[in-house]
């Protein structure tokens, strides 16, 4: 296939990191100019035309949306008797979790037709006075706080004007007597990515002077809890650790450090006098701890009290809920949910509705800023073959309430498998088959893999793979080692200098596929966004035969162009090199999927961005396209769409999200042979 890409000129520029040389011919790209928006607009044309080519895009579309109406749901808030949850473009403050209640405001009205108001976070007051909102209005998850006065639904003046760069950190953590918040926001441009920790209080925002070591970029969240005189910040977004701590009890007592030196994670909750977390310190699949708020060393793990020993699962998180802490765990990726008091005993568990996942939070410390406790467990529970549902339940009850049933069942079935690895370790996989389709055929799979950060990757619902599957396809979920669902181990296995185990892990399980007639490499197909789209950009340039379709989203792609953004900067240096070490820099330009294209017979892909992306800016997929496309010797089209309006995915508007999963689709439809939308019947 010979097509009209748009024309990519080239410069005679080269990197220098470290003192490590690479050309970098691409580098105009990079640059927000009118010549790269308009070539970045006939990219998106001709990706558009391609994907779509042969198909309807309403049917694509309509697939889409029908699967769309089991998305995963915004879980309520809940502060003084009363439940905050986003509805559409609404706000809805009830007695219920989702009871009818009343609209707070529409979010509609804090944007405007060309850019509308997404909602990044929500924290209401512990007295339930006020709402704190974040509101992003570009897609890029920089957002700024609204507070809405809750009786009234008026906007009040005197929000703080910093920008917060993400809702990872939770958004705002109101004091326990609702006079005020801690929030983490920039102290300057989002480019430079210098953030601090702020105290609003009386109207007045003053920084805060929390010790979390010089020069760290990394996120802080402040806890607190009612009825407990400390707070505590925890500090490191992905594997988090209560850094300091302080007596609120006594005004004017500054912030001291607390859990300073420990490379493993540390997150709990302020429970009394208490910090009571799941920790991977001395036990790579956790433990459940009590540390002193008070204690001399509370970085010595003797003086730790463990509540709750490492046993065969992987103990993920806590919540507190009525007096209890419920304990989320992992049993080979399939969640469970035990009850335990402040003493460690177990009081019960959780009757969930099937083998999947609680909805949860990207990375660990999100799922710290919790707010005031409530009276029962409210989650969203989902598989990989049915929606979302939400549920209730009550400590020292059994059984479970159903507060909203999934909407969708896909007709298909679950099997699990697991590949070897070259080193012998077993990569687990789960395959969701389409109902009619034949296992002793070879059939049309999509593999969609992450490992990494260790984030794990749940066997739950996400409507554009539940689209794929009801089109014909057959879903591989590959739970690869970086990622989080095994515990420290797996996660650490391919982290920094093992980065490489998490790209032979993934080709270890396509190999297996094939070998086993799961499928071929005429129809095989790869997709991962963010970290993901890496893994992507390496299996298509490293192994290329393998592959009949690769599909890049939100990618990062050009490690060494990475260190001179400031926030990819952070990113690389934690999580794969340092830059200033040329050996170091060596290994990420093997790493590099930009520069590792080369000349050569690619399969066809299609790279997703968004335009406002503040973590993978957009230049990362537009330059990776320029040289894939000037590389490509074979016939197979390669694909770029820069979608306007988007970001990472967080707070991309809901219009523009069903426009990159339709495309996304269609282009999958078309590559692999699918039956299509029209000849699949619909979810139940």
């Amino acid at each position: 296939m010979t097509l009209p890409y748009p024309s990519a000129r080239t410069v005679e520029v080269v990197e220098d990191v470290a003192g490590v040389r690479a050309p970098d011919p691409y580098r105009w790209l990079e640059e927000e100019t009118p010549e790269v928006r308009l070539w970045q607009r006939r990219q998106a044309e001709l990706a558009t035309a391609v994907a779509y080519d042969g198909q309807d895009p309403g049917d694509v579309r309509a697939l889409i949306l029908a699967h769309d109406a089991g998305s995963r749901p915004a879980l309520p808030k809940y502060a003084a008797g009363r439940w905050f949850r986003a509805e559409g473009s609404s706000v809805i403050v009830s007695g219920e979790p989702l009871g009818a209640g009343r609209a707070l405001i529409d979010l509609a009205g804090l944007g405007d037709a060309d850019h509308p108001a997404v909602l990044s976070w929500l924290a209401p007051s512990p007295d339930g006075r006020v709402l704190a909102l974040g509101v992003c209005t570009d897609g890029s998850e920089h957002n700024t706080i609204r507070l809405v006065e809750v009786d009234t639904g008026r906007l009040l003046d005197g929000a703080p004007g910093q920008v917060l760069h993400s809702a990872w950190a939770g958004g705002v953590s109101w004091l326990p007597d609702g006079s005020g918040f801690y929030f983490f926001a920039l102290t300057g441009s989002p480019r430079d990515f210098r953030q601090a920790v702020f105290l609003h209080r009386h109207g007045r925002t003053t920084l805060e002077p929390i010790p979390v070591g010089a020069g760290s970029r990394e996120y802080t969240l402040v806890q607190m809890a009612p009825g407990s005189r400390w707070a505590v910040a925890c500090h490191r977004v992905g594997s988090p650790i209560p850094v300091a701590v302080r007596d609120l009890s006594r005004p004017g007592t500054p912030w001291r450090p607390f859990v300073t030196a420990c490379s493993g994670t540390i997150a709990g909750h302020v429970v009394g006098d208490h910090y009571i977390a799941v920790t991977d310190v001395g036990a790579a699949r956790g433990r459940v701890v009590s540390i002193p708020l008070d204690a001399a060393d509370p970085g010595d793990p003797a003086g730790w009290t463990e509540l709750v020993p490492e046993g065969e699962t992987v103990l993920r998180s806590l919540l507190p809920v009525g007096g209890q802490l419920y304990l989320s765990e992992f049993d080979q990726t399939f969640a469970r949910v035990r009850v335990i008091d402040h003493t460690g005993t177990v009081t019960g568990e959780v009757p969930l509705p099937g083998r999947g996942a609680l909805a949860a939070p990207f990375f660990a410390m999100t799922a710290l800023a919790t707010g005031p406790p409530a009276a029962d467990f409210v989650f969203a529970f989902s598989t990989l073959t049915s929606s979302w549902g939400v549920y209730r339940h009550r400590p020292g009850r059994a059984g479970l309430e159903t507060l909203s049933a999934p909407a969708l069942t896909l007709d298909a079935s679950l099997e699990t498998g697991h590949a070897v690895a070259a080193d012998g370790t077993a990569v687990p996989y789960h395959v969701v088959r389409p109902a009619g389709s034949d296992p002793a055929r070879p059939a049309p799979v999509l593999i969609s893999a992450y490992g990494a950060a260790n984030v794990p990757l749940l066997p739950q619902y996400q409507p554009d793979l539940a689209a794929f599957v009801a089109a014909g396809g057959v879903l591989v979920q590959a739970y690869l080692r970086g990622g989080g669902e095994f515990g420290r181990d797996w996660y650490l296995a391919a982290h920094r200098e093992n980065k490489h185990v998490r790209d032979t892990d993934l080709v270890a399980v396509a190999e297996h596929l094939i070998a086993g007639g799961v499928t071929d490499a005429g129809r095989l197909a790869l997709t991962g966004g963010s970290d993901g789209g890496l893994m992507c950009g390496v299996a298509v340039t490293t192994r290329p035969e393998l592959w009949r379709a690769v599909l890049p989203r939100a990618p990062l792609l050009d490690l060494i162009g990475g260190t001179r953004d400031p926030y990819l900067d952070f990113v690389i240096r934690k999580a794969w090199a340092d830059p200033d070490d040329p050996e170091e820099v060596r290994r990420l330009l093997r790493l590099s999927p930009y520069q590792l294209a080369g000349p050569g017979d690619f399969p066809a892909v299609y790279i997703q961005a968004g335009a406002n992306d503040p973590r993978c800016r957009p230049w990362h997929a537009r330059k990776f396209a320029a040289r894939m496309q000037a590389a490509q010797r074979g016939e197979a089209p390669i694909l770029l769409h820069v979608f306007d309006d988007a970001g990472h995915g967080a707070a991309t508007a809901h219009d523009v999200a069903l426009a990159q999963d339709a495309e996304w689709l269609a282009f999958l439809i078309g590559t692999l042979g699918l039956p299509g939308p029209l000849s699949r019947q619909g979810p139940t």
